[in-house]
């Protein structure tokens, strides 16, 4: 095959992926492996509750000025994925916007297009960014009870919240695939291909893992019980979001002298 046979390959290729995305292909097929996943989980074949929440990324070069904005709270320029999970954490439906749209207003259009994919749907939790009017929208028009989960005055620090993080670690999975740390697609419906596309690689992986009997290897272990007593260690995940935040701060060796004692001098 010649130069001008490679670029027609690469461009059929690019021109097949885009029917694909079009017809709804990668959607239908993580809606098919999501199924297969509740029902190895015990869960019912449609959910019932789900959790929403919002990920403001950079856009690239490639991006179109007009579907950008500018995240005040965050200071990022960009766009905004606005995603619904279930409580198992897998991917319903999501939205992307331009990063200036708030997350209720985000919020209308992705709720509006969960309850029309899940009739079944009738909870959902929040952060308290959504709370307000968005609430009691949601509860007259959609007949959708949504909960919010605040932090309270007494919580310093990193604290888990329950139900929030469920859809705080979906878009910890999502960035952890190169091509959406960042937005490079030139339309907002490119980029959601490319989210489903990930969210089916996701899935195949969790299934195939649950088809083998194998368990998902931790990337951390637990600390040692000599070393949760002297740093008093309650909670696993906050020391896990403590030592990450040592090691970016140049704290890390303290942990060493704390295990074993300080380092003897040489003579």
């Amino acid at each position: 095959m010649g130069r001008f046979g490679l670029v027609r390959a690469r461009k059929d290729d690019c021109t097949g992926r885009g029917r694909w995305s079009r017809r709804g292909l990668p959607e239908r097929l993580a809606g098919r492996l999501r199924g297969r996943l509740w029902v190895m989980a015990g869960r019912g074949e449609l959910p019932t509750a789900g959790c929403i929440d919002s990920q403001t990324v950079k856009a690239a070069d490639t991006v179109e000025a007009a579907t950008c904005g500018y995240d005040a709270g965050k200071k990022i320029k960009g766009q905004k994925r606005h995603i619904a999970v279930d409580t198992l954490g897998l991917l319903l439906c999501m939205i992307v916007t331009a990063a200036s749209v708030q997350d209720p207003d985000g919020a209308h259009p992705l709720l509006a297009l969960l309850t029309e994919k899940y009739s079944t749907i009738n909870l959902v939790w929040a952060d308290g960014g959504y709370a307000g009017r968005l609430v009691t929208w949601a509860r007259d028009v959609l007949r959708l009870a949504i909960t919010i989960v605040k932090r309270t005055d007494d919580m310093g620090g990193f604290v888990v919240l329950p139900r929030r993080w469920v859809a705080e670690r979906t878009l910890a999975w999502l960035t952890r695939y190169r091509r959406l740390v960042r937005v490079y697609e030139s339309k907002p419906e490119h980029h959601e291909a490319v989210i489903w596309w990930a969210t089916v690689h996701q899935m195949t992986r969790r299934l195939a893992r649950e088809l083998a009997g194998q368990l998902p290897a931790g990337r951390w272990a637990d600390p040692p019980p000599e070393l949760a007593a002297l740093l008093e260690i309650e909670n696993i995940n906050s020391f896990r979001v403590q030592l990450f935040q040592w090691s970016h701060q140049g704290y890390i060796n303290k942990i060493g002298p704390a295990l074993y004692g300080p380092i003897p001098a040489s003579t």
